[in-house]
């Protein structure tokens, strides 16, 4: 295998990239129109610095004008290091040279593949094991959990939700604020713990009984969300002269609402009982079932693969979940009670064993799923229901609690690392602006499915607000769009700040949902007969 150092690479990537233009169609059109604003909007700059450049690498890979034969293996010999005259010895000091390993001796070998990601080779040649560290991922774990920590204080101190805290240090240290941390796959891999045992807490505190409840406007309710909403920006994208297509994806994307991020606050609030909040964790999980559905969705609208196959696509995942669920449901019956009892009894002196077991039972349902091609947010939640059936709930939740608080706090700043600060303050109005369209279309649609469903005003007006953000499966989803070149330009550019900052904003519209909804009361929004009902429950 070539073995080329970072210039020989960059001359690579110069020789496959080539310019390419697409002519939009519509010329004229409503849609024409937005593209020229959004081309006045967002400079061919501001794109380049999001990583979106049309001739970048991974785009000229995915219009096929380039094929990748090898991959950059960066080695780090110390002894042409040190026989190279030393010119130039004196340089500025940065303050992210202090999070800078690129000075250490090490022997190690970096692996850099066609998406950009860099790997740390571990004994590549040796042939007996020996332990070795990735001090890559040790100084960037370092600064994302310090930095998180000091987020979290400061904005609890001026009291404020500590999920801004997280996700504004994790915006800070990333590559679109100071840069302390450049290569961030290996750090949001680690962190995605945090969404499995977030979901694992609310399966644990989410009642069997309460979810047959609410199950109903859960499943219907949120596919009806889903499909409408694409509905709607498909019709919205024809009748403005876009392709159908783009209007699909749009609808999808931002039928997608935050699970890590409304799960954390209302973790925070503690009002899990009320009926608004089980709605809305149940409308999440089903968000998070129907993300493999808008995958197989996006290869049909991407023209990659044909209808029949997207459908049997489709049909084969539900088909894994009904099984998955069926599994769940016939162990919670039979051997899960005896295996916790038995946890209990082996941990009578400390209780390290049955955490052990709890986190081990949580991460092997989540493996399992995603083995089955579903998701591990589900599995993870599944493995919280099923225990919440037995007598060990709460002793489950009271081991779990202090390993989901730190995964989750990492997970929120990893998130903050994708937001780009310059880039939204560059652009705050029109992001603003777009942020407010999304929380009132899908505010709107929102309370009206659950109103449809039999619920009151005013617990469907808390689901509507409450889910009326974009996820960061969103971030996923218009990866994949990009790469299927379904959305492009300026368009990407907007979706991404948009997403980025209805993250931001998600804790203020918690902030304020009591105001709202009390002064829905004064103006007389909600029936006479609705306005005590869960009066406290908010």
């Amino acid at each position: 295998m070539a073995r080329p150092d970072l210039e020989m690479r960059e001359r690579f990537y110069g020789a496959i990239v080539t310019s390419s233009q697409s002519n939009a169609s519509g010329e004229g059109s409503i849609a024409d129109k937005f593209d020229r604003v959004l081309e006045n909007e967002f400079s061919s700059e501001n794109e380049a610095s999001e990583g979106h450049d049309s001739n970048s690498f991974n785009n000229t890979i995915a219009e096929h004008q380039g094929v990748v034969e090898t991959v950059a293996i960066i080695t780090h010999d110390k002894a042409r290091n040190n026989d190279t005259p030393a010119t130039n010895t004196t340089k500025q000091f940065q303050l992210q040279d202090v999070f800078s390993l690129e000075n250490e001796d090490s022997d190690g070998i970096q692996l850099i593949d066609q998406k950009d990601n860099v790997f740390v080779m571990s004994n590549r040649k040796s042939k007996y094991p020996i332990l070795q560290l990735d001090l890559r991922l040790i100084s960037d774990l370092v600064v994302v959990i310090v930095s998180a920590t000091i987020g979290g204080v400061t904005f609890s101190l001026l009291g404020q939700p500590v999920i801004v805290g997280y996700l504004l240090a994790g915006s800070l240290i990333g590559p679109g604020g100071l840069n302390f941390i450049s290569e961030i796959v290996q750090v949001e891999t680690t962190a995605h713990f945090g969404v499995v045992f977030l979901l694992f807490a609310l399966g644990l505190e989410f009642s069997l009984a309460k979810l047959k409840v609410v199950g109903p406007v859960a499943v219907l309710g949120g596919l009806l969300q889903i499909v409408i909403l694409m509905a709607f920006c498909g019709l919205t994208a024809v009748f403005c002269g876009a392709k159908l297509s783009e209007g699909v994806f749009v609808g999808s994307f931002l039928s997608m609402s935050s699970t890590a991020v409304v799960s954390k606050f209302l973790a925070e609030r503690g009002s899990k009982n009320s009926l608004h909040v089980q709605v809305t964790i149940g409308t999440l999980i089903l968000q998070d079932c129907a993300v493999g559905l808008l995958f197989a969705l996006l290869a049909v609208l991407g023209g990659h693969s044909g209808i029949l196959e997207g459908i049997f696509s489709m049909l084969k995942l539900v088909l894994m979940l009904s099984v998955f669920i069926f599994i769940g449901y016939a162990l919670s019956l039979s051997l899960l009670p005896r295996f916790l009892k038995l946890m209990i009894q082996l941990s009578s002196q400390t209780n390290e064993l049955f955490q052990l077991a709890s986190v081990a039972f949580c991460l092997l349902f989540a493996w399992g799923s995603d083995k089955l091609g579903i998701s591990l947010e589900l599995g993870s939640f599944v493995a919280g229901v099923m225990i919440s059936t037995t007598d060990f709930a709460q002793h489950t939740l009271e081991q779990v609690e202090p390993i989901r608080n730190l995964f989750a706090a990492l997970f929120l700043a990893s998130i903050g690392m994708l937001i780009h600060v310059q880039f939204l303050w560059n652009h705050v109005d029109i992001l603003l602006a777009s942020v407010i369209l999304v929380v009132i279309v899908k505010a709107a649609i929102v309370t009206g499915v659950i109103k449809a469903f039999g619920y009151n005003f005013r617990t469907s007006f808390a689901v509507g607000l409450s889910l009326a953000q974009i996820g960061e499966f969103a971030f996923v989803l218009l990866s994949r769009a990009s790469n299927l070149h379904l959305v492009e330009g300026k368009m990407y550019l907007l979706l991404l700040g948009t997403t980025a900052f209805s993250l931001i904003t998600t804790p203020l519209m918690f902030k304020i949902m009591p105001a709202v909804l009390h002064l829905g009361i004064l103006m007389h929004w909600f029936p006479a007969e609705n306005i005590q009902r869960e009066s406290n429950n908010v």
